[in-house]
């Protein structure tokens, strides 16, 4: 944590720590790199490369920023330090949401969409938040920014990027439990369905609690201090919101453990028995699955499963008809 107390020609409006920056560092770069070696070792690049990404932006802005700690009045530092390491978190957003997508592709019959818009609808939902985010913390984060309008204009852009955040996240929940819910009723539980969801449900908790101080942060300071003398510090930030656990959770969790490396691979109704498909197919265009990924426009028009030209490959598999309810059995497929 910084030195509450003023210091003059400061950057950071005081005198920031030497020592948690470089801790940060090291950790994220040793789960970074974990991540790395867990993607080639998996094969697992295009579900989890986001994970040594993310990493990656946080070894550089807690790098720089303990560069900054010893050169207190480098405004590029700083600000290149502030942006890489608020700019982070959403990408393990988005690595989340990538992995539901997986998820639902091996137990296609119970996904409440698109399993391939999952990581293209909400990841571009995150691009907007990721641009909010990044001018609304250039903004606050610039000491050079006297103008009281604009210091009120990132305001305004960080409190939006966390509004939208809060309310994807609520979504994404909501997504996760239906399909959970629905594999409970049909008695499917895998391991390799049960775990990666309850490794999602605990990053999210993370992101959720970490997004949910940011606002309440935000809404509760009414000005940004305009001089060196002020005592706010855009990093000053308990650490259970910087991430490390959620990093590391996912290394000892890997989706790859549980989730085979080809997407075509599915579970059958069985709950035990893995097929290989022909992947999902949709009767929709790729821009109306991307702005609608629960096939709510085919709803209306009033078509169903049963009124398509090919049923589903999971209705013609030879497990359609299993009694999935009454089984009691369950554990790792």
């Amino acid at each position: 944590m910084p030195d509450e107390h003023p210091v003059s020609g400061s950057v950071y409006f005081c005198q920031p720590s030497k020592v948690a920056p470089a801790v940060f560092a090291a950790l994220f770069f040793i789960s970074g790199a974990w991540h790395l070696w867990q993607c080639i070792y998996y094969k697992s690049f295009k579900i989890t490369a986001l994970h040594p990404f993310c990493c990656l932006l946080f070894v550089v802005g807690f790098a720089l920023r303990e560069y900054g700690a010893f050169h207190i009045s480098n405004v590029t530092i700083y600000l290149v330090s502030t942006i890489c390491i608020y700019c982070a978190p959403p990408i393990l957003e988005l690595a989340n949401y990538h992995v539901l997508g997986r998820i639902l592709y091996y137990v296609p019959y119970f996904a409440p969409l698109h399993p391939g818009r999952t990581l293209t609808t909400f990841g571009a939902i995150s691009g907007i938040v990721e641009i909010l985010n990044a001018l609304g913390v250039s903004l606050l984060a610039n000491p050079n920014v006297k103008k009281q309008s604009t210091q009120d204009l990132g305001h305004i852009l960080m409190k939006t990027a966390l509004i939208v955040q809060i309310f994807v996240i609520t979504v994404f929940v909501g997504i996760a439990g239906v399909f959970h819910h629905r594999c409970r009723k049909a008695n499917i539980k895998s391991n390799k369905v049960q775990q990666p969801l309850l490794t999602l449900y605990i990053s999210t908790v993370f992101i959720m609690i970490r997004t949910i101080y940011r606002t309440i942060e935000h809404f509760g300071m009414s000005r940004t201090p305009a001089n060196p003398g002020a005592d706010w510090d855009p990093m000053s930030l308990s650490p259970i919101v910087r991430y490390e656990c959620n990093s590391f959770l996912w290394n000892g969790s890997h989706p790859r453990l549980y989730l085979p490396q080809d997407y075509h691979v599915y579970l059958a109704q069985d709950g035990k028995t893995e097929l290989q498909g022909p992947g999902w197919e949709s009767e929709q265009s790729w821009i109306m699955t991307f702005i609608d990924p629960c096939g709510l426009t085919a709803l209306l028009a009033g078509k169903s499963s049963k009124g398509r030209k090919e049923r589903p490959f999971w209705e013609t598999n030879g497990f359609e008809n299993v009694p999935r309810v009454k089984r009691d059995h369950g554990g790792s497929v």
